[in-house]
């Protein structure tokens, strides 16, 4: 069975390379002629060996969309989950991940207005970030204040447009209440925090694991450790509970979050991480291929372990890493090295990451 799983990754890896460069003819790039740019390929659900950065046809522009060059994309415990094929009705793949982005608009479809070609954008995307250049309808994006970084503006969409939909549009966040967010340090849990900052008197108790309390202690009024007995510390500062409750983990927290929450409080599931299983300390290992860090596996290990503080980014303009000897093996999900197919290190790219 392992052996058929793994002839069907090499015949999907090989069907993604044979159709590279069958793009259509009318479609441009700022790079001249150039009409195939890199991205990040998921040719199934399930396994680390299921990514890979290949050569992929440029997205062709449609009405009503600019086309944006890449140059900084989030990474989400979304993408995480994407990959695992644990979201409703996913997207058939082969098909790239990511759903956030920033860059520099380099076209604009016809009769569409509101932007023009250089200007600084974030953006939504619906799939397709991971990539040199996205294409996405004009409703979707937003210019960049002058002061804001490529990197700055690709962790801010979804980030803070989720904390700010949950606080705002409904918790109806106010002067006085108390708010409870699991995983502090994460980038949700800290665009939370800041968003909390903006309302008169508002505590907030944040829980995250010990060792991200120095870096995040000062963005919350309590911080908690979330392998303690935090309910009972919480109720010591507060014996009524808190007015509003904000869980990404799901399992055994749903119920100590329901026991601290105030009669007719908001209690606000918006992720399930605590079900996400069956990942090793080389998740997300395909990122050899992305990242420029001193340990590229720790790395990409520290979402599925919570290890990250704040968001994490891609950055495709940073100067690619040189092809490793040990990049010829990746570990699968079971802790087992694969051995790629003959030849396929010559068609990977080194793509790197920042942050």
């Amino acid at each position: 069975m392992a052996k058929e799983g793994a002839d069907m990754t090499e015949e999907t890896e090989f069907m993604i390379d044979k159709n590279v460069g069958k793009e259509p003819d009318n479609v441009e790039s700022s790079g001249g002629d150039a009409k195939e740019m890199r991205a990040v390929i998921l040719a199934g659900f399930g396994g680390l060996n299921k990514l890979r950065v290949s050569k992929k046809a440029m997205p062709e522009l449609q009405g009503g969309e600019v086309k944006i060059r890449v140059k900084a994309c989030g990474l989400n415990f979304l993408d995480l989950m994407v990959r695992q094929g644990n979201i409703d009705n996913p997207p058939k793949p082969p098909l790239v991940p990511g759903f956030e982005c920033s860059g520099i608009i380099e076209s604009v479809a016809e009769n569409t207005t509101g932007f023009e070609i250089g200007d600084r954008v974030m953006a939504f995307v619906n799939y397709n970030a991971w990539a040199e250049v996205v294409c996405t309808p004009v409703d979707f994006v937003y210019k960049m204040p002058d002061e804001m970084t490529f990197a700055e503006a690709a962790a801010f969409s979804l980030n803070f447009v989720a904390a700010y939909m949950m606080l705002f549009e409904v918790a109806n966040l106010r002067e006085g209440m108390s708010v409870l967010v699991h995983s502090a340090g994460g980038g949700v849990g800290q665009a939370v925090a800041q968003l909390c900052s903006t309302v008169p008197n508002v505590t907030v108790f944040g829980i995250a694991s010990c060792f991200k309390h120095a870096a995040i202690r000062d963005s919350v009024t309590h911080l908690f450790d979330r392998n303690a007995d935090y309910m009972q510390e919480i109720k010591k500062i507060s014996p009524d509970g808190v007015d509003i409750v904000l869980d990404c983990l799901c399992g055994e927290n749903t119920g100590k979050g329901l026991t601290l929450l105030k009669p007719l409080g908001t209690y606000i599931l918006y992720g399930a991480s605590n079900m996400v299983t069956g990942e090793t300390k080389s998740f997300f290992s395909f990122a050899k291929s992305w990242w420029q860090v001193e340990k590229v596996k720790e790395a990409m290990q520290r979402i599925h372990d919570r290890g990250n503080i704040g968001k994490l980014i891609l950055d495709v303009e940073k100067t690619p890493t040189p092809l490793m000897a040990s990049d010829s093996t990746e570990t699968s999900e079971a802790g087992e090295e694969e051995e790629e197919p003959e030849g396929d290190n010559d068609s990977k790219e080194r793509m790197p990451f920042i942050h």
